[in-house]
């Protein structure tokens, strides 16, 4: 039986069905307009997420049954444009969840006076068809080391949820944090992008250094520069402390000269140092490109010590495909540049073996001033994911990885295109059609 009544929370990622039952995406949100009479904010649709990760809006007028499973449409034919926020319209798990409210409760005076904060909203289908938010479920602080009971309660008896209150800044973000559990660095980003500023502000703030790193060098530039000069110059800088060198080094080569100059200024400089020497090549060049983090040995490593640096869980699989052998000091620029060794040949080899002996050193190697169509053609010619980059003196100064060609390859716009789009877009660029910078 189809329910008229529900919780927000509780139909995120559920699936919706079209009425021949096909799937049209999942559930990411609820949109409602909240008003300013006070009356119960009505819910204007659903925010639904397609296979391709686009998100469109579809009207509640649009919704058949919503189901313990799923959520089912009355008509398979729904607008594909990309969702756009009206400044009416607040997005029920993004936006409201988390909110510090009151409660003025008769029946819970506990409650009186007492901050407490929006974890569900409760929607049902009003006798005027109209799908209308009635309840609101709240969580008090801990007590004494106990869990935090949940209340329910009626809209009308909640004060906080306004428009003005919840653009406020500081609002939690306990709810929101959930929803990106588990998920990939390349996902949250993806939904970063869709959060309102407020929210995708306060969820960057709540990230650590870490989780933080990995979520902007997945985002679009112009979108790693807004987080960046959101936050702070000094958390700003434990961020680019946080983020891959040459992920940091193109985050500040977007950024006016004066202000990059002064993140550096404020970064360790044993982290700042390499950021450094990459922003003195060009972008499109090898030694823009490059990571100046890759794995590297001596001669004297065994077998066993090889494998151990590459099964280091924070190694991209690119990077932990080959180890680089050179003379001493092994921090890059490093000392003679004698050759690699592939993954796959230490798997093959004794434990105590010396990696000395395993040197592949016919190898071609990229020159840092190499450009991205010689450096693409280089990984093409020798089926390779990885590849070292070294200097007129032979000294390795770091190694570019596919996935860095590929970010160069595909148009500045990339994440935010449909997979579709991108799909040509990277196509034309490989064929040529595209032109490759």
């Amino acid at each position: 039986m189809a329910a008229t009544k529900a919780f927000a929370a509780r139909l995120a990622g559920l699936v919706v069905l079209g009425p021949d039952g096909e799937s049209i995406g999942r559930l990411r949100d609820v949109v409602i307009s909240i008003r300013l009479d006070r009356q119960q904010p009505r819910v204007l649709g659903l925010l639904v997420e397609l296979p391709t990760r686009k998100r469109i809006f579809v009207p509640m007028l649009r919704v058949n049954a919503i189901e313990p499973n799923s959520v089912n449409l009355n008509t398979g034919t729904v607008s594909l444009r990309r969702f756009e926020q009206r400044p009416a319209e607040m997005l029920a798990l993004a936006q409201v969840l988390d909110s510090k409210v009151r409660v003025a409760d008769p029946e819970l005076p506990d409650l009186a006076e007492v901050d407490v904060f929006v974890v569900d909203l409760g929607i049902e289908l009003a006798r005027t068809r109209d799908w209308v938010v009635s309840r609101v479920a709240v969580r008090g602080h801990r007590r004494l080391g106990r869990r935090r009971e949940i209340h329910v309660v009626d809209w009308s008896d909640v004060r906080g949820l306004t428009q003005h209150e919840l653009n406020m800044p500081g609002q939690d973000v306990t709810q929101l944090l959930g929803q990106f559990e588990g998920l990939r660095a390349a996902d949250v980003a993806h939904l970063l992008r869709e959060l309102p500023d407020k929210r995708r502000l306060e969820l960057a703030q709540a990230l650590d250094d870490d989780r933080l790193a990995d979520v902007v060098q997945e985002l679009p530039e112009n979108d790693q520069v807004d987080v960046l000069q959101q936050l702070g110059v000094d958390r700003a800088a434990d961020l680019l402390e946080a983020m891959d060198p040459d992920d940091a080094a193109d985050l500040l080569g977007e950024l006016p000269s004066g202000e990059a100059e002064a993140l550096l200024a404020l970064m360790d400089p044993e982290e700042s140092e390499p950021v450094r020497r990459l922003l003195e090549y060009s972008p499109y060049t090898a030694g823009g490109m490059m990571t100046p983090r890759p794995v590297v040995l001596t001669p004297a490593a065994t077998v066993a010590e090889a494998l151990a640096r590459v099964r280091d869980p924070d190694l991209i699989p690119a990077l932990a495909s080959m180890v680089f052998v050179v003379r001493p000091p092994t921090a890059t620029p490093t000392g003679p540049y004698l050759g690699c060794v592939h993954t796959q040949q230490l798997l093959r080899e004794p434990p105590a073996t010396l990696i000395g002996g395993l040197v592949d050193n016919d190898l071609a190697r990229l020159h840092p001033e190499a450009t991205l169509t010689k450096v693409t053609r280089y990984f093409a010619a020798y089926n390779l994911v990885c590849g070292p980059v070294v200097d007129a003196e032979d000294h390795l100064l770091g190694a570019i990885s596919v996935d860095d060609v590929l970010d160069h390859l595909l148009p500045d716009d990339w994440r935010e295109q449909d997979e579709d789009s991108a799909a040509a877009a990277a196509h034309a660029a490989l064929t040529g059609k595209g032109g490759i910078r």
